[in-house]
């Protein structure tokens, strides 16, 4: 493992399906995402159908932009169908209020909508997130739909993509089998409470909700086009687990090296070896 974690920049990617692309800043890396969905969403216009997007919160720059991007081009968000990839719940298992900081529908819909011409947004049920009470309509929704044109995500501290954490101690799972996991209500980590407690809530661990709805690892690696990004600090190892670990559940981002269209976008900060240092 101590290989992998020290690989040079231009080596990244190599030997694996995955594309890399180095982008010099977080600003740079939101606005390949904007265009990326943009592109989606013109191709759909003019084969007149709507594209079907799996949208993340984290990153979290790039809505702004792509609102700004349609309202230049007067290009409607209605030619797409936005599945939000997850969402935090209550420990009565329940979505957390859309009042609630931490939201991420609320996010969504204010980062989405907000900047964008009144006569550009979408009807309000093309944004979809999974249920906690019924987690598998949201797959058969989508199934209904013909699948994702495009996901779009991150990549967790524990290799979650959305928030498929990987089996719990004593639950072994292959890689296929994680795989094919779909939509549902999960609890989440203390890893993954931790890192996001410091992201967002300035270390206050106890913020952080325990249990959350995501949608399923199924939709995720099904998509026919799979980009994830990454430009938080703490990612050096985390994209180099995925790139060039070996392929298993324990890790869950290390299933998009069986992706056929798969694409990885890393900022210059998280291109740079992982090796021990004091701060």
């Amino acid at each position: 493992m101590d290989d992998i974690m020290n690989l040079p920049p231009e080596r990244l990617g190599e030997g694996t399906r995955v594309t890399v692309g180095i982008f010099p800043t977080a600003e740079d890396l939101y606005w390949d995402i904007a265009w990326r969905m943009l592109r989606e969403l013109q191709r759909a216009r003019d084969e007149s159908r709507r594209a079907v997007f799996i949208v993340p919160v984290g990153p979290v720059g790039q809505y702004e932009r792509l609102a700004r991007l349609c309202n230049d081009l007067r290009l409607s968000l209605a030619y797409g169908v936005f599945f939000g990839m997850d969402e935090y719940l209550s420990d009565e298992l329940q979505w957390i209020s859309e009042d609630h900081p931490l939201s991420f529908r609320a996010h969504l819909r204010r980062e989405m909508f907000t900047f964008l011409d009144p006569v550009l947004r979408p009807p309000e049920d093309s944004l979809i997130f999974p249920d906690p009470g019924d987690p598998p309509a949201v797959d058969r929704l989508m199934a209904d739909l013909g699948g994702a044109d495009l996901c779009v995500g991150g990549i967790g501290i524990t290799g979650h993509l959305a928030f498929n954490e990987p089996p719990a101690p004593g639950e072994n799972l292959t890689p296929e089998e994680f795989g094919a996991l779909g939509s549902r209500v999960v609890e989440l980590t203390c890893e993954t409470r931790t890192i996001n407690s410091t992201t967002v809530a300035c270390g206050n661990l106890d913020a952080i909700p325990r249990y959350a709805v995501t949608l399923g690892m199924r939709q995720i690696l099904s998509a026919r086009e799979l980009r994830l990004y990454a430009n938080r600090f703490w990612q050096p190892s985390v994209v180099r687990r995925a790139l060039h670990g070996p392929v298993t559940a324990r890790f869950p981002a290390s299933l998009v090296q069986l992706h056929s269209k798969a694409y990885l976008y890393i900022t210059e900060e998280v291109s740079r070896p992982a090796g021990l240092r004091l701060a």
